[in-house]
């Protein structure tokens, strides 16, 4: 029976790694198959079958409720019912609307907007609102975050943004936002947000300084609800209950053992429910019902069993949940106790026990955090190792009882005071621990490193005395300091990154490397310190020589400062220094500077009669083995015309679209001159400027030149001086992503 489960959960994981999915024909002949497979007793592969079908199922009806092409960026009338947690933060307010209908067309079942200045929305509400709607879709870069993969998980069919609405009804059943209001109206000494993290998984409280010292100190898992929460309320209220019974305190007429396992587990699923059921959650739920049904029968139950139960549970309910990061960091975790502590003869005493598990964990889910390109945090085992009780013991009884007893007067606000107290002694010690060690950003390894990483830690998990032990300290040292590739001489290997409405363009020789913009800042939504310092980080970038930011707009030099701040940069030069901040200490773009690195040839360029910040735009050519690449910044038609009688005017395979391909540039005597054979188009998608104007566009096809569009391609990669095609991040396939509209 369990090799058919573990058949079954390969079936059900398979669809993630798939670029395309299975035709519908074969997807009906699959179960048929599977069928006839029974009796001849070959239940793994029948069953691996099963899951297969049913994920590829699920997944082909998430894609079949997107928003249709023809309505992508189209503004349209719907009506429907909010759903979940609505958040507000910098005067946006950001929820989902289920049950979507509009008079013409068919709409997703469910849609995630956001409506700037907008008035409070509730959860249970319906509206009538004017959405702008756009389908699924998010930045694509190296080794980072898939936000469009996130919103298949989600089932959320489509995005948009809110331009008019009226309520039209007020809301009904929506027992866990006025939960959350009751929590966010209560005197927490500051730190109501964080309660409604920890008791309703409503992480939208929490300001970014808060995720961030989580992040560095691996704690997000204690505050946005965790499993190990589940199963503490569960065995309290099971212990209760035969401590009752064992002191003779129990109604005799009811057998104990029964209303133990029956009150434990409606406890787990009630905090479950008013947590929202994520899949840590639903981990926990599943795996304390099969502890409490085996022990309710007397049988003796192993460790595993539940796991792979719980594993194919979730999946069979959700099989697209596997695209989540914190499905798989739930279940690893889990799983790395029970093999480390499984496997071992002698007992530890309990401190020795709680100090080991925390450095184990941390050891084992190095291997996952890296495969799914999350941060490690240094500090984890000596954060986890303090936060965890005061968390689970300290704060959580007096959080969860307050917010039980809120009908009652001063009882359950003074409890909940003083649980607010308890998180913010915990922040302020968490934060002490992330100043020191604050999270690590991997650099990306390749598949083969990875492996004899992930066996390194697999032996390192083994107990002392198995042979060959010691060898996984090395093995795991290869995920630290991965072995590299350098770049020949006469090379640059260029990144222009997906930045949405803004520019980034990395570019690295054999020692050296330049960041050219540093991506946009909009308010506290910072893409320097979200995209560009990870994808960075991700590409072995220790530290910058030169940071150029072409000039001051808020789309090119907005993320400077956060990279400066993580990164050291030996210089930061820039066509507007007044209007950057002066922690940047730029220097000015001295027009006509050359220099080279690693055989590769860099020269400077700026129009010294420019009238504003776009015309100032520091301009650089780089030549590398006589394939040559101009970044333009934001110059307009005015500033293109004197270019061309500068040096630079020369023939150039490769250009950065001026201003991102607006109207007021890339005039026909730049093309003619440069004679580029392709152009690199970094812009948001639907963004509200009309970049790239199809008046620009049309002038790009007529000279017949390649267009690379982050809109259409993601990040795009590209090594000068081999004069080969570049790679895009849409050429890395997968059945959630929409082709580039050349492909279709």
């Amino acid at each position: 029976m369990r090799t058919g489960m573990m058949a079954l959960a390969a079936g059900l994981l398979v669809v993630v790694f798939l670029p395309v999915l299975p035709p519908v024909g074969l997807l009906m002949l699959l179960p048929v198959v599977g069928l006839m497979l029974l009796p001849f007793r070959s239940y793994p592969l029948a069953f691996c079958l099963f899951g297969f079908t049913w994920a590829c199922v699920s997944a082909q009806w998430a894609l079949n409720d997107r928003l249709p092409r023809q309505l992508d960026g189209e503004t349209r009338w719907v009506e429907g019912r909010v759903v979940g947690l609505p958040q507000s933060s910098d005067g946006v307010v950001r929820f989902e609307l289920a049950d979507a209908r509009s008079r013409h067309e068919k709409l997703p079942s469910l849609m995630r907007l956001a409506w700037y200045a907008g008035p409070p929305v509730n959860s249970g509400e319906r509206w009538r609102l004017a959405v702008k709607l756009k389908r699924p879709g998010g930045l694509l870069n190296p080794d980072a975050f898939d936000y469009e993969a996130w919103l298949l998980a989600q089932r959320i069919g489509a995005t948009g943004t809110v331009k008019d609405g009226q309520r039209l009804a007020e809301a009904s059943w929506a027992w866990r936002d006025h939960i959350r209001q009751r929590l966010l109206e209560v005197d927490a000494q500051g730190r109501s947000g964080a309660l409604a993290a920890l008791v309703l998984g409503d992480g939208s409280g929490l300001s970014r300084e808060d995720w961030q010292t989580l992040q560095d100190t691996g704690t997000v898992h204690l505050l946005v609800i965790s499993g190990q929460h589940i199963g503490l309320l569960a065995a309290v209220m099971y212990l209760l209950v035969a401590g009752l019974a064992r002191f003779g305190l129990w109604p005799l007429r009811w057998p104990w053992l029964p209303w133990a396992c029956g009150l434990a587990f409606a406890a787990a699923v009630g905090y479950g429910l008013l947590a929202g059921f994520e899949v840590p959650v639903q981990r926990a739920c599943v795996m304390v019902g099969l502890v409490l049904l085996w022990r309710l029968r007397l049988r003796h139950l192993g460790a595993w069993w539940p796991l792979l139960l719980a594993f194919n549970a979730v999946l069979l309910l959700d099989p697209l949940a596997s695209l989540r990061p914190g499905f798989w960091l739930s279940f690893a975790a889990v799983a790395v106790l029970i093999f480390t502590f499984g496997s071992r003869l002698g007992a530890w005493r309990w401190w020795q026990t709680w100090t080991r598990a925390q450095w184990l964990i941390a050891l084992g889910l190095c291997p996952v955090l890296l495969a799914l390109n999350l941060p490690i945090s240094l500090s984890g085992p000596l954060a986890n190792l303090l936060a965890v009780p005061w968390v689970s013991f300290v704060v959580l009884p007096p959080a969860l009882l307050g917010t039980a007893l809120l009908p009652v007067p001063y009882v359950g606000e003074g409890l909940l005071w003083l649980a607010g107290g308890m998180i913010d002694a915990l922040f302020r010690g968490l934060a002490l621990i992330a100043g020191q060690w604050p999270a690590w950003i991997p650099a990306a390894v390749s598949w083969w490193v990875w492996t004899l990483g992930s066996l390194g830690a697999l032996l390192l998990l083994l107990p002392r005395g198995v042979p060959m032990r010691p060898l996984g300290w090395p093995l795991l040292l290869m995920l630290v300091v991965p072995p590299r590739e350098r770049l020949p001489e006469r090379v640059a290997d260029i990144w222009q990154l997906d930045v949405g409405q803004g520019l980034a363009i990395l570019i690295r020789t054999r020692n050296h490397a330049v960041l050219y913009d540093a991506g946009p800042r909009f308010g506290d939504f910072d893409l320097g310190e979200r995209v560009v310092l990870p994808a960075l980080r991700k590409l072995g970038v220790e530290h910058l020589d030169l940071m150029l930011l072409s000039h001051a707009d808020a789309d090119h030099a907005g993320g400077a400062l956060a990279v400066a701040r993580r990164l050291p940069v030996a210089q930061v030069i820039s066509g507007d220094p007044p209007g950057l901040p002066a922690a940047l200490n730029a220097g000015t773009c001295d027009s006509g500077r050359q220099w080279q690195w690693d055989g590769v040839r860099f020269q400077l360029w700026q129009w010294s009669a420019a009238h504003d910040s776009n015309q100032r735009s520091c301009v650089l050519q780089i030549e590398a083995n006589g394939e040559r690449l101009l970044l333009t910044g934001d110059i307009d038609t005015h500033a293109e015309q004197v270019l061309l009688d500068s040096p630079l005017a020369v023939p150039t395979q490769w250009l950065q679209a001026p201003h991102h391909g607006s109207r007021s540039s890339s005039s026909m005597a730049l093309l003619k001159t440069l004679q580029p054979q392709a152009v690199l188009i970094s812009r948001g998608q639907g963004n509200s400027f009309g970049h790239p104007h199809p008046t620009v566009l049309a002038r790009y096809r007529k000279q017949r030149l390649r267009i690379y569009d982050s809109a259409e391609h993601g990040a795009i990669h590209l090594q000068l001086g081999t004069f080969s095609a570049p790679w895009t991040m849409r050429q890395q396939r997968r059945f959630w992503r929409d082709p580039p509209a050349s492909a279709r």
